[in-house]
């Protein structure tokens, strides 16, 4: 099978590539997303999933089953109306965006098939985007950090003085793939909204405008993020009612309450929130793992601690110890 499916080649002029899946605080999916429609970009490829996805589940509306679909992959192009004037230096867009994380042990061809596509097309540069858990409050401003792939865009990034991530890592396929871009012969870099601590499984508009705004200070464009700044303020506004009903009970009366409780309470607050689609995938999977070998457990551990949501899966946790002692008896 062809795992590519092109409907139209643009002939596009210095494009940036940006590639996009979902994570914490969806950060990075809802601003290529946003992206794509507010620029109203025109879709012209898109990775067929068979092989690099699989089925978990089935969705249910309004009471009817619906039939399950494999996640989808696909590639838009934007032509900057200022980069067909000559020696102009504006770049027009490519971005592929996908609502789900492939199984990482695909990792590999599934990022050589969007980076051959990119090294046809011409690009110039790569751009992911991710989110960075900080210890900051969700009425704070996100600032924006970045990670370069050499010195030489380093250096022309730190003008705009956002924070440079000069340590650490970036999981999941908004980190991987530009490591795999890198390999590949191409440059980028990602951008890195942060978010709270105590909110990684909700959604951030706040963290995603950030990223667009940087975006647009680089390539000398306006995107006009209004719309996710709405957004982050309605966030804002239930997230604070969330923490007042949680303080005074549904009485409202007030209580003692300390700030160690406050603190247990936003953190609590990642509980009451839907794990991304892939973060659940890759859960169930490294359940299956611990499942046929319990050496797999530790790094199933790690992960249900990351999302704050070990107390969700405990009994399922434990019965993979359960079980392994059963098998040895």
């Amino acid at each position: 099978m062809e795992m590519l499916k092109i409907t139209k080649k643009p002939r596009l002029k210095k494009p940036y590539f940006i590639v996009a899946w979902p994570g914490m605080g969806e950060v990075a999916f809802k601003a290529a997303s946003y992206l794509v429609e507010e620029l109203k970009a025109e879709e012209f490829a898109e990775i067929q999933p068979e092989g690099f996805f699989y089925l978990t589940g089935s969705v249910v509306q309004s009471g009817i089953l619906e039939t399950p679909l494999l996640p989808q992959g696909k590639f838009y192009y934007w032509k900057n109306p200022a980069a067909k004037r000559a020696g102009s230096g504006k770049n027009d867009l490519v971005i592929f965006l996908s609502n789900a994380q492939p199984d990482l042990s695909k990792a590999d061809s599934y990022a050589k098939i969007i980076i051959d596509l990119a090294k046809g097309l011409g690009v110039e540069m790569i751009v992911s985007f991710a989110s960075m858990p900080q210890a900051t409050d969700h009425t704070q401003d996100s600032r924006l950090w970045f990670a370069a792939t050499d010195q030489k865009i380093k250096e022309s990034l730190s003008k705009f003085n956002f924070g440079v991530l000069e340590d650490g890592q970036i999981s999941g396929m908004n980190g991987l793939f530009l490591g795999m871009a890198k390999k590949a012969g191409l440059k980028g870099f990602c951008l890195l909204g942060d978010i709270p601590l105590y909110t990684i499984q909700i959604e951030n508009p706040k963290a995603s405008a950030a990223v667009l705004a940087g975006l647009g200070k680089i390539l000398n464009m306006q995107i006009n993020v209004q719309p996710l700044k709405e957004q982050a303020q309605v966030m804002e506004t239930e997230i604070n009612k969330l923490l007042d009903y949680l303080k005074l009970g549904s009485s409202g009366q007030s209580s003692p309450i300390g700030e160690e409780e406050v603190e247990l309470i936003k953190k609590t607050l990642s509980q009451l929130t839907k794990l991304p689609v892939s973060v659940k995938e890759r859960i169930e999977k490294l359940f299956e793992k611990s499942r046929i070998d319990i050496s797999n457990a530790s790094e199933l551990k790690v992960e249900l601690d990351k999302w704050n949501v070990y107390k969700e899966y405990e009994d399922r946790f434990l019965d993979l110890f359960r079980k392994n002692k059963d098998k040895g008896n």
